[in-house]
This record gives structure tokens, sequence and C-alpha cells, in this order.
């Protein structure tokens, strides 16, 4: 079994919780014919035993009962997984992120509910799937906000036609899915769009003159300016000269302490200089303070 988002773990094992239950080796991601096959011949449980396993699992913790619920309901997943095949990701993918979903609605099932397993794990199952499909449909997101995800599973569905969509047409949609027309108009852009690697594509043969149109080709390289790196230069040495003339302006003490602790490759604490001159580390930190402002001051009249 393939390791999806780092929560469900190796070959064969399905884990839920802390706990963990084995699967006989059942894969999607291996043989997606014989994993069909395996979980259709899986039996149906009856309303009296899947009522029967939930109680199990749900006030006694019972492993085995969830791993039965499980296994009993993965052909399902692969029903609902089928119905995302268009968007050009692998079926095994989409349907072992179903199988996760399948798995915390089994771990949240209250068989108080009075509903069927089945009926209660679908928003479970399609909301994992949702979530790998906008996650690796595109390099850059398409759907980002509530109304942009609601469009992006229900916009092919609507359009009648390959074209685009009418001004009629555009509102109609925004109004059945509750959305504003605009947005409706930026996610079929979108979805018509399709991704483009920064640099370009190298074909074949190795021809790049296809890349032109690449967006790095775009892009003005600001940082090389030769006024803005003449300009740059300039500021540094002035500043550096104002720096050294400021700090002529001190006494030898405050000019040591400054060099000491700021401008040393290695420097010196405020213990170590007061050790030196013979006064307490609050006085050094006085004149240091005293030091930065006389310092910031030449500077600033400079």
């Amino acid at each position: 079994m393939r390791v999806l988002k780092c929560r469900f773990v190796v070959v064969g094992v399905i884990q839920l919780s802390t706990d963990v239950l084995l699967l006989e080796n059942v894969s999607p991601g291996r043989d997606l014919d014989a994993y069909i096959q395996t979980i259709n011949s899986l039996p149906i449980l009856t309303p009296e035993r899947e009522r029967e396993l939930a109680e199990r699992l749900f006030n006694d913790d019972d492993l085995e009962a969830a791993r039965e619920l499980v296994l009993c309901h993965l052909r399902f997943v692969v029903h609902l997984a089928k119905g995302y095949r268009g968007y050009g990701l692998p079926i095994g993918d989409l349907i072992q992120e179903g199988n996760v979903g399948l798995m915390k609605a089994v771990k949240r099932f209250d068989p108080s509910f009075g509903v069927r397993l089945v009926s209660f794990a679908v928003h479970w199952i399609k909301a994992e799937i949702h979530e790998f499909v906008l996650r690796n449909w595109r390099v850059v997101k398409v759907a980002t906000t509530k109304g942009q995800r609601k469009l992006f599973f229900n916009l092919r569905n609507r359009k009648k036609s390959l074209g685009w969509l009418t001004a009629e047409e555009t509102q109609a949609i925004a109004e059945d899915l509750g959305v504003e027309a605009k947005v409706v108009t930026q996610m079929e852009g979108r979805l018509a769009s399709r991704d483009v690697g920064f640099d370009g594509d190298d074909a074949d043969d190795g021809d790049r003159s296809n890349n032109l149109g690449a967006p790095a080709h775009f892009l003005s390289d600001e940082g090389q300016d030769p006024a803005d790196i003449v300009a740059e230069e300039d500021w540094a040495q002035q500043s550096e000269a104002k720096l050294r003339d400021a700090l002529n302006q001190l006494d030898e003490r405050s000019r040591n302490i400054l060099s000491s602790r700021w401008l040393a490759e290695d420097k010196i604490t405020l213990q170590e200089l007061a050790k030196h001159y013979g006064v307490s580390a609050e006085r050094i930190r006085q004149l240091e303070q005293n030091a930065m402002k006389k310092l910031r001051t030449h500077m600033e009249a400079a």
C-alpha cells in the first residue's frame, strides 16, 4: 500500500488511531483488477450484522469489528473513486484516498444515528478524494475558496458544450451554485488553462528554441541595473566614511567599547569590559548607550 500524506502505513496495513488492522496484502496500487476482484468477493453486510459490528467498535473499541466494517465497504469506495477519473489522476491513488476517508468514517460512526454506514461514510470518502484532486491536479492551486472548490467539481458537468459559457449560462450556473458570476468566469479560465514550466520544457531532441515564451524570459533582473549598483556602492562608501568620522569624535574609552562590542570579529561581553576598566557591567552599558547616542547624532548631522 502506498504511503499517502504520511498517515497510513505500508503494505497490507490499515491504521485506525494508534491501532493496526491487517488487510491481507490488499492494495489498489499493485494490481487494480486483482484488488477490485478481491474486495468484490467480500460479503455485503446485512443491516443487523453492520449494527452489531458498529456497536462492538463504538462501545468496546473492537478492532476486529472495525476491520470487518472497513473491508466490507471497500467496494463502495471504488464506486465513488471511479467518478473522479476525468481529472487525469491514477485511479489507484483516488481509491487509496477514498479508503482513508472510509477509515475516518468507521472510526467516527455512531450506530445510534440510525443510518447505514454507507450513507454516513459518503461525506468522508468524497472529502478525502476532493482534497487529493485539488492538491495534485495542478502545480498551482486552482481552487482555494469555498465557492471555487464547489465550482471546480461542478462546472464541467454544468457546461452544455465544449465552448466558452455565454453570459446567460454563466449567470444561471452562478445562481444555481450560490456564487458570483465573476467567480464562474474565473474558474472557467483556470480549468481551460494548463501548467507551464517556469523555464520551459526540453523537447525530445534537446531543442529549447520553443521555450522562448516561458515566464523566465519575461522577468527583468532588477539587481543587475548598473545605475543601482553604482548608487549602492556610493552609499556604502559614504556611510563608512561617516561612521569612521563619528567614531573619531568619541573619547578613547567610548570608541573602544563600541568597537569591542559591535565592530570586532570576536565581540567582547560587558563583564569582560567591566573587568578591563575596573568598573561595573552596568557602567559599561551606560557608557555604551551614551556613545551610541553621540554616534547617531553625529552621523545624522554629517
